[in-house]
């Protein structure tokens, strides 16, 4: 009867061990390349999900084995239950900053006319992919989610701006693939520092009277949400481009 009433702590205790597992594996793997960053991805998320699995087995592991059941296992139980809520603490962490955000991943400053990616679909990761804007459907819940993005206004003439703009890329370590001065447009992608998503990024340049304009939009290969990523880019990019005025 005893061990019956322990089981849970050693399911949880096993369990715990197995998602610490997967939670090492998925970011090791993911960030070294030997898999691809999104099957990492989804085994470091596979690995928090069953922290909180191993958190409930490992509370109802305490429960089972406390006073009149000779608490056998309970130290088991306390260490699914610690490794549980650790792994709780970390999934909540990172899920935290885009809670209240849409679940899109294609981000632009003009949503009725935005830029067109057209070197971008030459990357052999985008081959086969449609890579234009989604329509309403995202703007509706872009001007809801990141009512502050819009085009960034300058004064100085647009050829000028082109070339703080391809600097400030450049500065942010974007990689540049398609630089068209003539055209006032430019193409580029970024490398996201954890399990290395790549989000493809355009700027365009608009004439406005003796200023110019400057629209951009970012997109991530993968995933259906960006947790802020694409927004955080644009907002980045136009304060670099505006410090170097």
């Amino acid at each position: 009867m005893p061990e019956r009433r322990a089981l849970s702590a050693t399911i949880a205790q096993g369990l715990g061990i197995l998602a610490i597992i997967a939670v090492v594996v998925g970011a090791v793997a993911g960030n070294q390349e030997w898999m691809p960053g999104e099957i990492g991805f989804r085994v470091f998320g596979l690995g928090l999900l069953l922290g909180i699995v191993t958190l409930l087995l490992g509370l109802i592991g305490i429960a089972r084995t406390g006073p009149g059941s000779g608490r056998t296992g309970r130290d088991r139980a306390k260490q699914g239950a610690l490794v549980g809520a650790a792994l709780t603490v970390v999934l909540f962490a990172l899920a935290a900053p885009g809670r209240n955000l849409p679940a899109i991943n294609d981000i632009t400053t003009d949503i009725e006319n935005p830029p067109a990616f057209e070197a971008a679909g030459q990357e052999a990761a985008n081959r086969g992919r449609d890579l234009g804007y989604p329509g309403e459907s995202f703007a509706a819940q872009q001007r809801l989610g990141y009512p502050d993005l819009a085009p960034l206004q300058r004064s100085s003439d647009p050829g000028s701006t082109y070339d703080s703009a391809l600097a400030a890329a450049k500065k942010l370590g974007w990689t540049v693939i398609a630089d068209d001065r003539s055209r006032l447009r430019f193409e580029a992608y970024e490398v996201t520092s954890f399990f290395h998503f790549v989000d493809d990024v355009v700027v365009r340049i608009r004439i406005d009277g003796a200023g110019s304009i400057v629209d951009v939009r970012s997109k991530s290969r993968d995933g259906k949400g960006d947790i802020g990523a694409n927004a955080a880019r644009i907002r980045a990019f136009f304060a670099e481009l505006e410090a170097s005025s």
